[in-house]
C-alpha cells in the first residue's frame, strides 16, 4: 500500500508550492520545538543574583515560542501535508542546536538564546521568501507575526547581555 504525502485539501497553490512551503514549515516547527525546550531548560536551570527576573523572562519566552507550534503545524495540514510526528523527527529537521551541558552560566544562557532567536528569525525570513515565491500570503502573514515576536525576544535578551 502506497503512503500518501498529501491529503485532499482544496488549494489554488501548485503541488510544488505545497511541497516547498510544507518543507519550510516542517523545519520551522522543529526549530520552534528545539528553541522551546532549550528556553525551558535554561529557565529550569537558571541560577544567580538575577534568578527571579531571568527565570520569569525565560518562562514568558518559552510560552510564546510554544504558542507558535500549533499554528505552524496546522498551516502545514491546511496545505494538505503531514507535519512532525515525534521527537526523532524534530531532531532530524531542527537547525537550532541543543545544549546538554550540566552547567551554563546565566549570562551564557541568555547569549545563546539571543543567538538562537536571531537564527530563528533568519529561518523565518527564508521561509517567507518561499511563500512569496508562490504567492502564499496566508503562510507569509503568519510568519511575519512570528518574526516580530522573535525579534522582540532577541531585543529583550540583547538588552541584558550587551
Amino acid at each position: 500500500m502506497e503512503k500518501k504525502k498529501f491529503i485532499e485539501v482544496p488549494t489554488d497553490l501548485s503541488g510544488d508550492a505545497v511541497v516547498e512551503i510544507s518543507a519550510a514549515l516542517r523545519e520551522l516547527l522543529a526549530d520552534s520545538f528545539a528553541l522551546y525546550l532549550k528556553t525551558k531548560n535554561f529557565h529550569w536551570h537558571m541560577t544567580g543574583v538575577h534568578f527571579r527576573d531571568y527565570h520569569l523572562l525565560l518562562d514568558e519566552q518559552s510560552d510564546q515560542i510554544f504558542a507558535m507550534t500549533d499554528p505552524i503545524a496546522e498551516r502545514a495540514r491546511k496545505l494538505g501535508t503531514k507535519t512532525l510526528h515525534s521527537i526523532s523527527e524534530i531532531s532530524k529537521y531542527q537547525r537550532i542546536k541543543d545544549n546538554n551541558d550540566d552547567f551554563v552560566a546565566p549570562i551564557d544562557m541568555l547569549r545563546e538564546l539571543r543567538g538562537d532567536n536571531l537564527d530563528l528569525a533568519k529561518n523565518f525570513r527564508a521561509a517567507h521568501e518561499v511563500c512569496e515565491k508562490y504567492n502564499d500570503v496566508a503562510t507569509a502573514s503568519l510568519i511575519e507575526v512570528w518574526i516580530d515576536e522573535t525579534e522582540r525576544r532577541t531585543w529583550f535578551l540583547s538588552e541584558i547581555v550587551n
